[in-house]
């Protein structure tokens, strides 16, 4: 026999050998890099990492609400039984989770859930850090009004400080004050509420400076009439990345998500002890929000302003500084400002975006409708800002930078994005988490905020008779 006949002949008992094992049984020698559970009020989600793609079928049982998962082709492993223990008993949505082998390389996954859920099972191909995830995102059905409870609770801590006496009269008031936004959308289909933009601000004349702690006086529609500003102003703050993705790590291994969160909940603190603001995050725990969504949740409370909270990073430690962003029109004003916001822009890439959800690029469609006086004021929210911050370190450039960012295109909302400071340069990183610089940081955007609206102060409202 030839050398080359025997070679083919080779070639063809492996060949049969592969059809008899089947592509389940190759498949069951992939391995499972690891399980994570990420629980939040907005929606928990459980995410399985393997090296190679996971092949699901998937039921969902009403009573009791559970979600039960086949994972073909791969056989129990501890990795899996691991997640077992990944559920903390202050989920909000998961009461815990069974694995098992259903069937020879099937393995059935079952989510107890604690309250009616949306489920939604996707995966996602190898990006950054991560190789093939499978991903259960889990919303529940019934969500609270956000500005109903925003209204709510700054009711019940001051009582005092708001002239509307009820969280139905001040949520009527706001209503009629803007163009109507929609019917809020459910978060799990990514439906943008009707893209109605408000008009350009035209801001009241006002008389002396004020400080934002105190109700303006501005001019009215008829002559010499006044009607007072003592309306709530709400400051949406949007703390970058978070859940499946980290944001840019230090060299010390410091991870943006974090850092960026503890500043905004500082920032959060010093709003709420205005007399007449309330705070709303996008996130307040280490969970993943796409981009779209954060400028959905914005718009949902109707906020006054929306900051976006990064931590900057490059290629190399030495660049150092603070920076503010805008919205641009028409390109990036340099080179830096459009790798940032591509940079940020690919945090949907990493956190994991379900991009088969209902309606998601048509959410994404919307938010281009950005206006020429949402970015004027958008650069005057970012001057007030830098102006402070300086003040407390270095700025990485001196001037408001503007480029596309996804995060700011809320129409009617005027928005910056903040890099509070290069987490990876080494010194700025240990910066980043110390608490006097993230006081310090708090403190001078808070000023930064109240500069603003003495200068640009929010519009009186009508009320309901």
């Amino acid at each position: 026999m030839t050398p080359g006949r025997s070679s083919r002949r080779s070639a063809l008992k492996l060949g049969s050998l592969v059809l008899l094992l089947g592509v389940q049984q190759i498949a069951r020698g992939m391995s499972i890099l690891s399980v994570r559970v990420w629980p939040a009020k907005d929606y928990s989600r459980v995410t399985i990492e393997s090296d190679a793609g996971l092949k699901t079928k998937y039921y969902f049982i009403a009573e009791p609400p559970r979600l039960a998962v086949d994972i073909e082709g791969i056989d129990l492993i501890p990795a899996l039984r691991e997640l077992v223990a990944k559920v903390k008993p202050d989920d909000p949505n998961i009461a815990g989770i069974r694995v098992g082998q259903n069937a020879p390389g099937v393995v059935r996954l079952v989510i107890e859930l604690k309250q009616p859920m949306l489920p939604q099972v996707f995966t996602l191909p190898p990006v950054a850090a991560y190789q093939h995830r499978l991903v259960f995102d889990l919303y529940p059905t019934r969500v609270a009004d956000p500005l109903a409870t925003l209204i709510a609770e700054r009711l019940k801590d001051k009582p005092e400080a708001l002239a509307v006496p009820d969280p139905l009269g001040e949520l009527m008031a706001r209503q009629t004050a803007r163009p109507a936004l929609g019917k809020p959308a459910d978060v799990t289909t990514a439906t943008a509420p009707a893209p109605t933009p408000a008009p350009a601000k035209e801001r009241a004349a006002v008389t002396g400076n004020v400080p934002v702690d105190t109700p303006s006086e501005t001019v009215g529609a008829g002559a010499g009439s006044r009607n007072k500003t003592d309306r709530l102003i709400i400051v949406a703050l949007d703390p970058g990345h978070g859940g499946e993705d980290p944001g840019a790590i230090g060299p010390g291994g410091t991870r943006e998500k974090d850092v960026v969160l503890q500043i905004a909940l500082r920032l959060r603190e010093r709003i709420n002890q205005q007399p007449n603001m309330r705070a709303f995050l996008t996130r307040d725990a280490d969970f993943f929000v796409p981009l779209h969504i954060r400028v959905q949740k914005a718009r949902r409370v109707q906020a006054d302003l929306f900051i976006s909270i990064h931590a900057d990073a490059f290629f190399t430690p030495r660049p150092q500084g603070a920076s503010v962003f805008a919205l641009s029109e028409k390109g990036a004003t340099s080179s830096s400002a459009r790798w940032m916001a591509d940079k940020e822009n690919s945090a949907d890439l990493v956190g994991g975006l379900n991009v088969k959800a209902k309606d998601a690029q048509v959410q994404k469609a919307l938010l281009d409708m950005s206006t020429t006086a949402q970015i004027n004021d958008s650069l005057k929210l970012g001057g007030a800002m830098l102006g402070e911050i300086g003040s407390v370190g270095k700025l990485h450039k001196p001037r408001v930078e503007q480029a596309g960012f996804a995060v700011l295109k809320a129409p009617d909302i005027p928005s910056v994005l903040v890099e509070t400071a290069f987490i990876s340069n080494p010194d700025e990183e240990v910066k980043l988490r110390s608490d006097d610089y993230q006081v310090q940081l708090a403190d001078a955007l808070m000023r930064g905020i109240s500069r603003y609206f003495a200068k640009n102060p929010p519009l009186a409202r009508n009320r309901p008779l």
